[in-house]
């Protein structure tokens, strides 16, 4: 596996799409594969970074994008997307970590990314979080593997929650991780 930046090759940009649209391909995120590609055309707009994850054969197997923010203070990380074939096998994990250095080198010192739970995957989802959201945060479990325990593993912390974001009962929620020291 080799980590390099998305080039501008319409077949390798469907590829990228093709994983965006196969995980996460609802009504809520690119529901077409004609969304997934505009989504992963925009991330090769300046202020960003798209990197790619490829196999011997130089199939994409694993998309990240980042969003920079904050005056560069802080870079957004979406999405990140690994083929489900290739799934826990540090892909992400690599990804993730490229990423953080590439925003290190960029100026940045935090990352901010927001997980969203459509699928009643947390004890967050389906449940008025209003008026104490913090103690749903503190009390958050992990129902049938939502991603933000793989963020923590990775140091992110949750730094919020957005209630209702994707509809009633369906949250997003915003995590952090600073990768600099002041």
């Amino acid at each position: 596996m080799k980590i390099i930046d998305l080039p501008q090759n319409a077949e390798v940009i469907k590829q990228a799409a093709n994983l965006l649209h196969e995980s996460f391909g609802t009504p809520a995120a690119w529901p077409t594969i004609d969304s997934a590609i505009e989504e992963v055309t925009e991330s090769l707009a300046d202020e960003r970074l798209s990197r790619i994850a490829i196999d011997d054969e130089e199939h994409v197997i694993g998309w990240i994008g980042g969003i920079r923010q904050y005056d560069g203070n802080v870079w957004e990380l979406h999405p990140l997307v690994v083929s489900e074939s290739h799934r826990e096998k540090g892909i992400g994990r690599a990804l993730v970590s490229d990423f953080e250095s590439l925003v290190s080198e960029r100026g940045g010192i935090t990352v901010i990314l927001g997980t969203d739970d459509l699928e009643s995957k947390t004890s967050l989802s389906g449940v008025d979080l209003y008026p104490d959201v913090y103690h749903h945060i503190n009390s958050i479990k992990n129902l049938r593997k939502h991603p933000y325990e793989f963020y923590q593993k990775l140091g992110y912390v949750i730094t919020g929650v957005v209630p209702d974001a994707n509809g009633l009962g369906k949250p997003d929620i915003l995590m952090s991780k600073r990768i600099r020291s002041r």
